[in-house]
């Protein structure tokens, strides 16, 4: 009875042990399938992205939880699985400029990646978000062997420093209408965003002011001016886009 019941313990154990290396097996493969859905990583050979996705650490973010701070350690670079990541730089005053928001298949924390220094900017959870999260050491001797990978990270931060460039130009020379009208088209033509005869931007006026260098006043006064002349209506934490071809006169892209 007793060697019985041994053996029976036996055999628990070892279908314990045998279902745990499956699991641990099926992890690569999963996370091989995220990295799969970022550009970056789309054009690695299959032998490094699952080098790099038994290296990769999953991580899950909160609404408005911090990511990390300008000034950390930036020795990590992320890959946006689900939700959006809102990168932000914040003046010692606490004003608020944001650079961009990510989206699902967008990568951050290159810059740090490719210099070794610090995180030249906030980045935060805007919904709740999924991340992958990968090391410098592991992801440069990825890119060291495989040359398109790098060009695609080049390209990644050309878009960003263009983006850039742009948003500091809109803010030095130009009026703040021409501006709200910009971020507003644009917004509303981002990738994902729903297609309509008058689409839709679910931005506050806080967070619009901090895009375009603004107060949430001047903001304010502006899309009541819009609303009376028809341009835009405001409804339900929604900002209604009625007249997309007077926002592209006003924004000057005509």
């Amino acid at each position: 009875m007793a060697r019985g019941l041994v053996s029976r313990r036996r055999q628990r154990a070892t279908s314990h042990e045998a279902i745990a290396i499956a699991i641990a097996a099926d992890i690569p493969d999963a996370i091989g399938s995220l990295l799969d859905r970022c550009a970056l990583f789309h054009v690695l050979d299959d032998a490094t992205k699952r080098q790099l996705a038994a290296r990769a650490q999953r991580r899950r973010y909160a609404v408005g939880e911090v990511i990390f701070r300008v000034g950390s350690p930036g020795d990590i670079m992320m890959a946006v699985v689900t939700g959006t990541v809102r990168i932000v730089a914040t003046s010692p005053q606490g004003k608020e400029i944001v650079l961009g928001d990510l989206k699902a298949g967008e990568v951050f924390g290159e810059i740090a990646l490719l210099d070794g220094g610090e995180r030249s900017a906030d980045a935060v959870a805007l919904t709740k978000c999924e991340l992958l999260a990968l090391e410098r050491r592991d992801l440069m001797a990825a890119l060291q062997r495989n040359p398109a990978a790098c060009l695609r990270l080049l390209e990644v931060v050309c878009k960003r420093l263009r983006e850039t460039d742009e948003r500091i130009t809109e803010i030095a020379f130009f009026e703040l209408p021409v501006r709200l009208a910009k971020v507003l088209l644009r917004t509303a033509a981002a990738p994902g965003a729903a297609r309509a005869a008058s689409p839709k931007v679910a931005l506050s006026q806080r967070e619009l002011g901090n895009m375009i260098g603004g107060t949430r006043e001047s903001v304010n006064r502006c899309l009541r001016d819009w609303q009376r002349r028809g341009v835009i209506r405001l409804a339900k934490g929604w900002i209604i886009l009625e007249d997309t071809a007077a926002l592209t006169e006003l924004a000057g892209l005509r």
